[in-house]
């Protein structure tokens, strides 16, 4: 009897944390597809499960950090979506590459235009954004998920620190430290590109004097032809005199 109420109650103990854990296997995220650094660009995935049984997901909406805007957003054409891009309007314009931007990416929408995901299923969002923020360590967007059914899950809670995850969080992209390697990677390539133009110089200096020998070599040839049958008429002519003579 003790044995199998311990069991029951394992039983029942684990399936409480099956359910318990589910949510935070299931809420929209976001990762970069490698390194997502400082200053940098990056292409990132927002991952989008279904949750219903008896629905899909038709339409997903990200919403943009206002506090750190991004100027560059570029989404990926995807078979069976729409694809909306909005800008605004920004309080304080930026300065890119010297030049003053004054409206940013504030929200991507995309709009199945067919069955959308289904049960069972999830999608990748992916956008190409940037440059990303120098003086911030993550970016938190808000995603809104609608179903077939009309029903509407917003993931817009943020992550407080030391707290329990919310019910409903918003993805978070964690951002990395630039990289010397990365500073440096404009340089490291004019540097590759000048090597490589002096290899290809003396590539060609090399070919020109190979060409120059093997013409020198094929003039000597004809030259040396033409005295050896010079040679052997001179000494045809000259026994024939000394016959006659």
């Amino acid at each position: 009897m003790k044995a199998s109420r311990i069991a029951a109650a394992g039983a029942v103990a684990a399936s409480t944390v099956v359910v318990l854990s589910a949510p935070a296997f299931a809420h929209v995220s976001v990762q970069p597809e490698g390194p997502a650094a400082k200053g940098g660009y990056a292409v990132v995935d927002f991952k989008v499960p279904n949750e219903r049984d008896d629905a899909s997901t038709t339409k997903l909406e990200v919403n943009f950090p206002t506090d750190h805007p991004l100027a560059s957003v570029m989404p990926q054409p995807m078979e069976g979506w729409t694809v909306n891009v909005t800008k605004s309007k920004l309080d304080k314009p930026l300065e890119m590459h010297g030049e003053k931007i004054s409206e940013a990416v504030t929200k991507v929408t995309w709009t199945a235009d067919g069955k959308g995901i289904e049960p069972g299923y999830f999608q990748k969002f992916p956008l190409s954004i940037g440059a990303l923020p120098e003086d911030a360590d993550e970016l938190v967007f808000k995603a809104i998920q609608t179903y077939s059914d009309k029903e509407v899950v917003r993931w817009i809670e943020p992550q407080k620190e030391g707290a329990e995850e919310p019910e409903n969080p918003a993805p978070v992209l964690t951002l990395s430290a630039a990289s010397e390697d990365e500073h440096s990677h404009g340089a490291s390539n004019a540097e590759d590109a000048s090597d490589d133009s002096k290899a290809a110089a003396e590539d060609t200096t090399a070919a020109s004097s190979s060409d120059s020998s093997d013409t020198t070599a094929r003039v000597l040839g004809v030259v040396g032809i033409v005295v050896g049958v010079a040679g052997v008429a001179f000494g045809v002519v000259a026994s024939r005199r000394r016959t006659n003579a």
